[in-house]
Protein backbone atom coordinates (compact mmCIF):
# COMPACT_ATOMS: atom_id res chain seq x y z
CA UNK A 1 0.00 0.00 0.00
CA UNK A 2 1.14 3.59 -0.93
CA UNK A 3 1.99 6.37 1.69
CA UNK A 4 -0.76 8.49 0.03
CA UNK A 5 -3.56 4.98 0.16
CA UNK A 6 -2.95 4.76 4.40
CA UNK A 7 -3.27 8.43 4.17
CA UNK A 8 -6.61 8.32 3.18
CA UNK A 9 -7.50 5.49 5.82
CA UNK A 10 -5.66 7.82 8.91
CA UNK A 11 -7.86 10.89 7.72
CA UNK A 12 -10.85 8.69 7.80
CA UNK A 13 -9.58 7.15 11.74
CA UNK A 14 -7.19 9.52 12.80
CA UNK A 15 -5.72 7.76 15.89
CA UNK A 16 -2.73 5.89 15.60
CA UNK A 17 -1.63 3.48 18.87
CA UNK A 18 1.51 1.54 18.99
CA UNK A 19 0.41 -0.31 22.78
CA UNK A 20 -2.67 -2.96 22.52
CA UNK A 21 -3.37 -2.26 26.13
CA UNK A 22 -4.46 1.30 25.43
CA UNK A 23 -6.42 0.84 21.88
CA UNK A 24 -9.67 2.39 21.81
CA UNK A 25 -12.23 1.97 18.89
CA UNK A 26 -11.30 3.58 15.86
CA UNK A 27 -7.28 3.38 16.51
CA UNK A 28 -4.82 2.22 13.87
CA UNK A 29 -2.66 -0.31 15.37
CA UNK A 30 1.62 0.04 14.48
CA UNK A 31 2.75 -3.21 15.06
CA UNK A 32 6.03 -2.27 15.98
CA UNK A 33 9.32 -4.48 17.61
CA UNK A 34 11.69 -4.12 20.04
CA UNK A 35 14.25 -6.01 21.50
CA UNK A 36 11.96 -7.31 24.03
CA UNK A 37 8.03 -7.20 22.31
CA UNK A 38 6.80 -8.06 18.90
CA UNK A 39 3.41 -6.10 18.03
CA UNK A 40 2.75 -8.45 15.30
CA UNK A 41 1.62 -11.04 17.84
CA UNK A 42 -0.95 -9.19 18.90
CA UNK A 43 -2.58 -7.85 16.17
CA UNK A 44 -6.00 -10.42 16.62
CA UNK A 45 -6.12 -8.58 20.11
CA UNK A 46 -5.60 -5.02 18.34
CA UNK A 47 -8.87 -5.81 15.88
CA UNK A 48 -10.55 -7.86 18.52
CA UNK A 49 -10.65 -4.17 20.80
CA UNK A 50 -11.52 -2.11 18.04
CA UNK A 51 -8.58 -1.26 15.63
CA UNK A 52 -9.99 -0.06 12.63
CA UNK A 53 -6.57 -0.95 11.09
CA UNK A 54 -3.12 -3.16 11.99
CA UNK A 55 0.05 -2.21 10.37
CA UNK A 56 2.00 -4.92 10.40
CA UNK A 57 5.68 -5.87 8.64
CA UNK A 58 5.58 -9.60 9.57
CA UNK A 59 2.95 -12.23 9.17
CA UNK A 60 0.46 -12.51 11.86
CA UNK A 61 -2.37 -14.45 13.43
CA UNK A 62 -5.26 -13.30 11.59
CA UNK A 63 -6.50 -13.47 8.35
CA UNK A 64 -8.73 -9.90 8.60
CA UNK A 65 -8.41 -7.70 6.08
CA UNK A 66 -7.76 -4.83 8.03
CA UNK A 67 -4.64 -5.79 8.38
CA UNK A 68 -1.94 -3.83 6.32
CA UNK A 69 1.41 -5.89 6.04
CA UNK A 70 4.13 -3.37 4.91
CA UNK A 71 7.94 -3.98 4.89
CA UNK A 72 8.74 -2.09 7.71
CA UNK A 73 5.86 -0.53 10.42
CA UNK A 74 8.09 2.08 11.74
CA UNK A 75 9.45 2.93 8.80
CA UNK A 76 5.58 3.48 7.95
CA UNK A 77 4.53 5.15 10.77
CA UNK A 78 7.35 7.90 10.39
CA UNK A 79 6.63 8.13 6.87
CA UNK A 80 2.93 8.67 7.40
CA UNK A 81 3.88 11.37 10.02
CA UNK A 82 5.87 13.00 7.64
CA UNK A 83 2.99 13.21 5.19
CA UNK A 84 0.75 14.76 8.28
CA UNK A 85 3.55 17.25 8.90
CA UNK A 86 3.23 18.58 4.97
CA UNK A 87 -0.45 19.19 5.38
CA UNK A 88 0.43 21.86 7.71
CA UNK A 89 2.10 25.75 6.50
CA UNK A 90 2.58 26.61 10.50
CA UNK A 91 5.58 26.98 12.41
CA UNK A 92 6.98 23.97 13.88
CA UNK A 93 9.52 24.35 15.98
CA UNK A 94 12.20 22.16 17.37
CA UNK A 95 13.74 21.60 20.73
CA UNK A 96 16.96 19.16 21.76
CA UNK A 97 19.90 20.08 24.19
CA UNK A 98 21.51 18.10 26.99
CA UNK A 99 19.73 19.72 29.84
CA UNK A 100 16.21 21.28 30.18
CA UNK A 101 14.59 20.75 27.03
CA UNK A 102 11.59 19.35 28.50
CA UNK A 103 11.06 22.44 30.66
CA UNK A 104 11.76 24.57 27.77
CA UNK A 105 9.29 22.82 26.07
CA UNK A 106 6.71 23.43 28.40
CA UNK A 107 7.52 26.61 28.93
CA UNK A 108 7.45 27.59 25.21
CA UNK A 109 4.45 26.06 24.63
CA UNK A 110 2.71 28.12 27.69
CA UNK A 111 3.45 30.90 26.21
CA UNK A 112 2.68 30.12 22.52
CA UNK A 113 -0.79 28.88 24.03
CA UNK A 114 -1.71 32.04 25.19
CA UNK A 115 -2.30 33.29 21.64
CA UNK A 116 -2.48 30.47 19.28
CA UNK A 117 -3.82 27.25 19.06
CA UNK A 118 -0.47 24.88 20.09
CA UNK A 119 -0.12 21.31 20.08
CA UNK A 120 3.30 19.69 21.48
CA UNK A 121 5.12 16.69 22.96
CA UNK A 122 3.18 15.15 25.31
CA UNK A 123 5.54 13.90 28.46
CA UNK A 124 8.58 11.98 27.23
CA UNK A 125 7.58 11.15 23.77
CA UNK A 126 10.42 12.61 22.25
CA UNK A 127 12.38 9.95 20.18
CA UNK A 128 12.05 7.79 16.93
CA UNK A 129 7.94 6.14 18.27
CA UNK A 130 7.21 9.31 20.12
CA UNK A 131 7.63 12.17 17.64
CA UNK A 132 5.91 10.73 14.67
CA UNK A 133 2.92 9.97 17.38
CA UNK A 134 3.22 13.62 18.13
CA UNK A 135 2.84 14.61 14.68
CA UNK A 136 0.13 12.33 14.11
CA UNK A 137 -1.83 14.00 17.27
CA UNK A 138 -2.04 17.79 15.87
CA UNK A 139 -5.31 18.56 14.23
CA UNK A 140 -6.48 20.49 11.67
CA UNK A 141 -6.93 23.63 13.55
CA UNK A 142 -3.30 23.57 14.31
CA UNK A 143 -1.32 27.16 14.86
CA UNK A 144 1.82 26.10 16.38
CA UNK A 145 3.83 22.80 16.80
CA UNK A 146 6.49 22.28 19.43
CA UNK A 147 8.49 19.30 19.58
CA UNK A 148 11.12 17.75 21.53
CA UNK A 149 13.61 15.59 20.32
CA UNK A 150 16.11 13.38 22.35
CA UNK A 151 18.78 11.79 21.28
CA UNK A 152 21.64 9.36 22.77
CA UNK A 153 23.61 8.22 19.67
CA UNK A 154 24.73 10.03 16.12
CA UNK A 155 22.19 10.58 13.60
CA UNK A 156 19.22 10.46 15.53
CA UNK A 157 18.22 14.56 15.51
CA UNK A 158 19.35 14.05 11.75
CA UNK A 159 16.68 11.30 11.04
CA UNK A 160 13.76 13.26 13.20
CA UNK A 161 13.80 16.45 11.17
CA UNK A 162 13.43 14.79 8.13
CA UNK A 163 10.10 13.88 8.91
CA UNK A 164 9.54 16.74 11.23
CA UNK A 165 10.46 19.20 8.64
CA UNK A 166 11.01 22.24 11.60
CA UNK A 167 10.64 25.67 11.19
CA UNK A 168 12.69 26.98 13.73
CA UNK A 169 15.04 25.31 16.57
CA UNK A 170 16.67 25.94 19.65
CA UNK A 171 19.07 24.00 21.38
CA UNK A 172 19.08 24.65 25.57
CA UNK A 173 23.15 23.86 26.10
CA UNK A 174 25.43 20.92 25.49
CA UNK A 175 26.86 19.41 28.32
CA UNK A 176 27.96 16.09 29.41
CA UNK A 177 24.85 13.55 28.56
CA UNK A 178 24.56 10.08 26.98
CA UNK A 179 28.58 10.27 26.86
CA UNK A 180 28.12 6.33 26.19
CA UNK A 181 26.27 6.59 23.05
CA UNK A 182 28.00 10.13 21.82
CA UNK A 183 31.73 9.24 22.86
CA UNK A 184 32.80 12.13 23.95
CA UNK A 185 31.43 15.99 24.64
CA UNK A 186 32.58 16.66 20.70
CA UNK A 187 29.99 13.73 20.02
CA UNK A 188 27.41 15.49 21.62
CA UNK A 189 27.86 18.73 20.00
CA UNK A 190 27.57 17.10 16.59
CA UNK A 191 24.66 14.89 17.12
CA UNK A 192 22.35 18.04 18.70
CA UNK A 193 24.37 20.48 16.16
CA UNK A 194 22.23 17.79 13.86
CA UNK A 195 19.23 20.19 14.42
CA UNK A 196 20.98 23.48 13.49
CA UNK A 197 22.72 21.87 10.52
CA UNK A 198 18.85 21.31 9.24
CA UNK A 199 17.68 24.66 9.81
CA UNK A 200 20.82 25.91 8.27
CA UNK A 201 20.18 23.90 4.83
CA UNK A 202 16.73 24.27 4.73
CA UNK A 203 17.19 28.26 5.30
CA UNK A 204 14.92 28.29 8.34
CA UNK A 205 15.54 30.27 11.99
CA UNK A 206 16.88 29.40 14.98
CA UNK A 207 16.66 30.72 18.69
CA UNK A 208 20.17 30.06 20.09
CA UNK A 209 21.60 31.06 23.68
CA UNK A 210 24.76 32.83 23.41
CA UNK A 211 25.65 31.44 27.19
CA UNK A 212 27.52 28.86 25.96
CA UNK A 213 29.88 29.84 23.31
CA UNK A 214 29.46 25.71 21.21
CA UNK A 215 25.77 27.18 20.56
CA UNK A 216 27.06 30.40 18.79
CA UNK A 217 29.61 28.70 16.63
CA UNK A 218 27.43 25.57 15.87
CA UNK A 219 24.81 28.29 14.79
CA UNK A 220 27.39 29.98 12.44
CA UNK A 221 25.66 30.10 8.83
CA UNK A 222 22.12 29.93 9.53
CA UNK A 223 20.26 32.12 7.69
CA UNK A 224 17.69 33.57 10.66
CA UNK A 225 19.20 33.91 14.06
CA UNK A 226 17.77 35.53 16.79
CA UNK A 227 19.70 35.27 19.94
CA UNK A 228 18.71 35.07 24.04
CA UNK A 229 20.95 35.15 27.11
CA UNK A 230 22.52 37.38 30.20
CA UNK A 231 23.85 40.50 27.67
CA UNK A 232 24.32 41.27 24.60
CA UNK A 233 21.83 39.41 22.73
CA UNK A 234 18.01 40.29 21.27
CA UNK A 235 17.07 39.36 24.19
CA UNK A 236 18.02 39.35 27.92
CA UNK A 237 17.44 38.66 31.56
CA UNK A 238 18.90 38.14 34.87
CA UNK A 239 17.71 36.41 38.36
CA UNK A 240 16.36 38.66 40.81
CA UNK A 241 16.22 36.14 43.19
CA UNK A 242 16.35 32.34 43.07
CA UNK A 243 16.80 32.12 47.15
CA UNK A 244 13.21 29.99 46.42
CA UNK A 245 11.28 30.39 43.52
CA UNK A 246 13.12 32.02 40.79
CA UNK A 247 12.36 35.44 40.19
CA UNK A 248 13.56 36.97 36.62
CA UNK A 249 13.79 40.55 35.26
CA UNK A 250 14.35 41.34 31.50
CA UNK A 251 16.32 44.66 30.06
CA UNK A 252 12.89 46.23 29.74
CA UNK A 253 12.00 45.51 33.56
CA UNK A 254 9.80 42.85 32.95
CA UNK A 255 9.67 41.10 36.27
CA UNK A 256 8.79 36.95 35.95
CA UNK A 257 8.12 35.35 39.12
CA UNK A 258 8.22 31.70 38.45
CA UNK A 259 6.89 28.50 40.29
CA UNK A 260 10.54 26.96 39.28
CA UNK A 261 13.25 26.20 41.71
CA UNK A 262 17.15 27.31 40.54
CA UNK A 263 18.62 29.90 38.66
CA UNK A 264 19.74 27.11 36.17
CA UNK A 265 16.14 27.88 34.57
CA UNK A 266 16.97 31.06 34.19
CA UNK A 267 18.37 30.38 30.13
CA UNK A 268 14.88 28.46 29.87
CA UNK A 269 12.69 31.36 30.72
CA UNK A 270 14.73 33.61 28.48
CA UNK A 271 14.65 31.45 25.92
CA UNK A 272 10.40 31.05 26.61
CA UNK A 273 10.05 34.53 26.61
CA UNK A 274 12.28 35.27 23.40
CA UNK A 275 9.84 32.61 21.26
CA UNK A 276 6.98 34.34 22.08
CA UNK A 277 8.25 37.85 21.42
CA UNK A 278 9.25 36.39 17.72
CA UNK A 279 5.53 35.30 17.39
CA UNK A 280 4.21 38.99 18.68
CA UNK A 281 2.85 37.71 21.73
CA UNK A 282 1.62 40.18 24.31
CA UNK A 283 4.42 41.01 27.28
CA UNK A 284 1.59 40.86 30.02
CA UNK A 285 0.32 37.48 28.02
CA UNK A 286 4.11 36.13 28.30
CA UNK A 287 4.41 37.16 32.01
CA UNK A 288 1.27 35.47 32.70
CA UNK A 289 1.76 32.43 30.92
CA UNK A 290 5.33 32.46 32.54
CA UNK A 291 3.86 32.68 36.19
CA UNK A 292 1.51 30.55 35.73
CA UNK A 293 3.30 27.29 34.91
CA UNK A 294 3.77 25.12 37.54
CA UNK A 295 6.35 22.27 36.82
CA UNK A 296 5.38 18.71 37.15
CA UNK A 297 6.94 15.38 36.48
CA UNK A 298 9.71 15.51 38.91
CA UNK A 299 11.25 18.67 37.53
CA UNK A 300 12.80 21.32 39.39
CA UNK A 301 9.81 20.72 41.50
CA UNK A 302 9.12 22.03 45.17
CA UNK A 303 7.12 19.65 47.38
CA UNK A 304 6.50 20.54 51.30
CA UNK A 305 6.11 17.26 52.73
CA UNK A 306 6.04 16.44 56.40
CA UNK A 307 7.19 19.54 57.46
CA UNK A 308 10.28 19.52 54.88
CA UNK A 309 10.66 21.54 52.47
CA UNK A 310 12.04 18.66 49.30
CA UNK A 311 13.42 20.05 45.73
CA UNK A 312 12.19 16.70 43.39
CA UNK A 313 14.53 17.24 40.63
CA UNK A 314 14.72 13.59 40.00
CA UNK A 315 13.64 12.93 35.98
CA UNK A 316 17.00 13.32 34.91
CA UNK A 317 20.82 13.29 35.55
CA UNK A 318 24.41 13.94 34.08
CA UNK A 319 27.21 15.69 34.93
CA UNK A 320 26.50 19.43 34.27
CA UNK A 321 22.74 19.53 35.22
CA UNK A 322 23.96 17.34 38.74
CA UNK A 323 26.31 20.51 39.33
CA UNK A 324 24.29 23.30 38.81
CA UNK A 325 21.27 21.44 41.04
CA UNK A 326 24.09 21.23 43.99
CA UNK A 327 25.68 24.72 43.39
CA UNK A 328 21.87 26.26 43.27
CA UNK A 329 21.54 23.94 46.61
CA UNK A 330 24.48 25.03 48.01
CA UNK A 331 23.33 29.09 48.33
CA UNK A 332 19.97 28.30 49.03
CA UNK A 333 19.24 30.17 52.88
CA UNK A 334 19.15 27.55 55.68
CA UNK A 335 21.64 25.15 57.33
CA UNK A 336 19.61 21.63 57.53
CA UNK A 337 20.53 20.49 54.04
CA UNK A 338 20.28 16.90 52.43
CA UNK A 339 21.34 15.25 49.18
CA UNK A 340 19.96 12.24 47.99
CA UNK A 341 21.79 11.83 44.94
CA UNK A 342 21.28 8.94 42.42
CA UNK A 343 23.92 7.78 40.33
CA UNK A 344 24.57 9.30 36.65
CA UNK A 345 23.85 6.44 33.49
CA UNK A 346 25.11 5.96 30.07
CA UNK A 347 28.55 7.84 31.32
CA UNK A 348 30.65 5.09 29.58
CA UNK A 349 34.06 5.79 30.30
CA UNK A 350 34.12 8.36 31.89
CA UNK A 351 31.78 6.99 34.28
CA UNK A 352 34.13 6.80 37.51
CA UNK A 353 35.41 10.11 36.95
CA UNK A 354 32.65 11.53 36.60
CA UNK A 355 31.31 10.28 39.80
CA UNK A 356 34.20 11.31 41.37
CA UNK A 357 34.88 15.02 40.43
CA UNK A 358 30.88 15.15 42.00
CA UNK A 359 31.88 13.47 44.73
CA UNK A 360 34.57 15.85 45.41
CA UNK A 361 31.92 18.67 44.64
CA UNK A 362 29.82 17.47 47.17
CA UNK A 363 33.20 17.75 49.95
CA UNK A 364 33.30 21.29 49.62
CA UNK A 365 29.99 22.56 51.06
CA UNK A 366 28.40 21.74 54.20
CA UNK A 367 25.35 19.63 54.46
CA UNK A 368 23.47 17.77 57.43
CA UNK A 369 23.27 14.38 55.08
CA UNK A 370 24.42 13.52 52.05
CA UNK A 371 23.15 10.29 50.52
CA UNK A 372 24.67 8.58 47.50
CA UNK A 373 22.34 5.90 45.23
CA UNK A 374 23.40 3.19 42.64
CA UNK A 375 26.62 1.05 42.13
CA UNK A 376 28.54 3.98 40.46
CA UNK A 377 28.77 5.69 43.66
CA UNK A 378 29.16 2.44 45.67
CA UNK A 379 32.64 3.23 47.93
CA UNK A 380 33.09 6.96 45.84
CA UNK A 381 32.60 8.27 49.56
CA UNK A 382 33.62 7.61 53.63
CA UNK A 383 31.58 10.19 54.59
CA UNK A 384 27.88 9.62 52.78
CA UNK A 385 25.33 7.27 53.28
CA UNK A 386 25.45 4.24 50.73
CA UNK A 387 22.57 2.40 49.12
CA UNK A 388 21.79 0.60 46.13
CA UNK A 389 18.78 1.29 44.60
CA UNK A 390 15.45 3.97 45.78
CA UNK A 391 13.88 1.63 47.32
CA UNK A 392 16.60 0.98 50.33
CA UNK A 393 16.60 4.72 50.45
CA UNK A 394 12.69 4.81 51.06
CA UNK A 395 12.96 2.70 53.78
CA UNK A 396 15.85 4.66 55.44
CA UNK A 397 14.23 7.59 55.00
CA UNK A 398 10.87 6.64 56.22
CA UNK A 399 12.57 5.95 59.66
CA UNK A 400 14.57 9.39 59.73
CA UNK A 401 11.09 11.23 60.79
CA UNK A 402 12.97 14.22 59.55
CA UNK A 403 11.14 18.18 60.21
CA UNK A 404 12.16 21.12 59.16
CA UNK A 405 14.75 20.44 56.65
CA UNK A 406 15.59 20.76 53.02
CA UNK A 407 16.06 18.06 50.82
CA UNK A 408 17.47 18.12 47.35
CA UNK A 409 16.47 14.78 45.39
CA UNK A 410 18.34 14.18 41.95
CA UNK A 411 19.17 11.06 40.17
CA UNK A 412 19.03 9.60 36.19
CA UNK A 413 15.68 8.10 35.14
CA UNK A 414 16.19 4.86 35.48
CA UNK A 415 17.14 4.80 39.41
CA UNK A 416 13.23 6.60 40.04
CA UNK A 417 14.90 8.59 42.60
CA UNK A 418 11.09 10.41 43.11
CA UNK A 419 10.35 6.92 45.07
CA UNK A 420 12.14 7.61 48.29
CA UNK A 421 9.24 10.20 49.15
CA UNK A 422 6.13 8.57 47.51
CA UNK A 423 3.76 7.75 50.11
Amino acid sequence: MHIEELYKLFKANPSVITDTRKIKAGDIFFALKGPNFNGNHYTKQALEKGASWCITDESTDSTSKKVIKVDNALHTLQQLAKLHRQQFDIPFIAITGSNGKTTTKELIHAVLSSKYKTYTTEGNLNNHIGIPITLLKIRPDAEMAVIEMGANHQGEIKEYCTYTLPTHGLITNVGKAHIEGFGSEEGVRKAKGELFDHLRENQRTAFVYNGQDSLTEMSRGIQNIITYGYEKADHTGKIKSDDTFLEVVMANGTEVNTKLVGGYNLPNIIAAICVGRSFNIPEKDIKTSLENYVPSNSRSQLIEKGGNMIILDAYNANPSSMKAAILNFSKMQGNNKILILGAMMEMGAQSEQEHKDLVQLISEYKWDTVVLVGKNFENMSSEALYFNNSAEVKEWYAKQHFKEMQILIKGSRSLQMEKVIED
